[in-house]
């Protein structure tokens, strides 16, 4: 399944942009963070994949867990 677009809630935003503006959190989780509040934004896989400096694999599968609701909270 090829996630391209979907919305966070204000609070999933709210979440995720407190997460990256301080605090200690493995880098996994805010690599995820950057991926969902990228693609949130609109930007397309490949624009994700070379700001984040993640593979395009793991751009949509982060997309497509979080749709799924199997991705551990971030």
């Amino acid at each position: 399944m090829y996630v391209t677009g979907f919305e966070l809630s204000q609070a999933e935003r709210e979440e995720l942009s407190a997460m990256l503006s301080g605090g200690t959190h493995a880098a996994r989780k805010l690599k995820r963070a950057q991926i969902l509040l990228a693609a949130n934004g609109g930007r397309r896989d490949e624009e994700i994949s070379r700001t984040v400096s993640v593979s395009l694999s793991t751009s949509g599968r982060t997309k497509r867990r979080f749709v799924e609701g199997n991705l551990e909270r971030p």
